[in-house]
């Protein structure tokens, strides 16, 4: 007879409900106990985890871990810093990040610009679109780390100059800024860019067609967003690796298959050890180890 616990994954939501996208990703990676709390804050943790850590013994809280998820990233990030902080010394379980994706798809999406861009990012210049935004900043951070030459557009200039300052102190590389309010300063911001990534809001058009076709140096395309209209005019939702007028062209659907790989294997991850801490470099490093 094994003697290995079964499987129970925490998962912790600010939102009323948990999420089902979550949950159902959980038990098809195998868990076998999935427990959900809704409506959780920063205040209520502490129990929630020291439930978690104080019912098995050392040998066996591998077989214990933590979801946060949620739809709010900022109240996603707020838990899971609870979360960390209640651990102390080997009492600990595993715990991951990806409230409303935004790691997982982060991931995927600079695989993708690492696919497009023949293999490595180093010294590509590299835009992300929406790059205010929790899934756009991480995607930024993480081209930043590979190497890439990254600029954030936000309609709003000072915005996206606060995030900009704010990740080039978090990488220690220079993370550059651009307006993105109309067709000019749009580009004026994308001229020498080779990889854009829009990232915004669900149901609005970044990038228009009639701007990105006069961009001579654009490589690659990614578009993170499924919802007509498409943030990337002219690349379709299913694109993986499609070639358009020379460009390779990636749509949400094409990057959402990597999301998932990704996010499956990471919840996998989490009872390999009691204490993997599971953020946004850690799963990319983990998507490209699936590559």
């Amino acid at each position: 007879m094994s003697t290995e616990k079964p499987t129970i994954l925490i998962q912790l939501d600010a939102d009323p409900q948990p999420s089902v996208f979550d949950g159902v990703v959980a038990v098809d990676a195998g868990v076998q106990h999935l427990f959900r709390h809704g409506g959780v804050t920063p205040e209520k943790v502490k129990d929630l985890i020291f439930g978690a850590m104080f019912t098995r013994g050392f040998s066996d809280l591998k077989s214990t871990a933590v979801f946060v998820g949620g739809s709010d990233v900022a109240a996603g990030e707020a838990l899971f810093e609870a979360v960390k902080s209640t651990f102390f010394g080997p009492f600990r379980v595993s715990a991951i990040l990806d409230a409303n994706g935004c790691n997982t798809t982060a991931a995927a999406a600079v695989l993708a610009a690492i696919e497009g861009a023949g293999g490595s990012v180093e010294g590509v210049r590299a835009a992300v679109l929406g790059g205010t935004g929790p899934v756009g900043r991480r995607v930024a951070r993480l081209l930043a780390r590979q190497g890439a030459r990254v600029s954030i557009g936000s309609r709003r200039l000072d915005r996206a100059r606060d995030a900009a300052e704010s990740l080039s102190a978090t990488v220690g590389a220079r993370v550059d800024a651009f307006e993105t309010g109309d067709d000019a300063s749009l580009s004026a911001g994308l001229a020498d860019v080779a990889v854009v990534v829009a990232s915004g809001t669900t149901g609005a058009c970044l990038l228009p067609y009639a701007v990105r076709s006069k961009l001579e140096r654009l490589r690659v395309l990614i578009d993170l967003n499924a919802v007509p209209p498409l943030g990337i005019e002219g690349v379709e939702a299913n694109d993986k690796a499609v070639e358009r007028q020379g460009i390779r062209c990636w749509g949400a659907l094409g990057v959402g298959g990597t999301k998932m790989k990704i996010h499956r294997a990471a919840v996998r991850a989490l009872f390999t050890a009691n204490d993997r801490v599971l953020d946004a470099e850690e799963i990319f490093e983990m998507g490209r180890a699936l590559a």
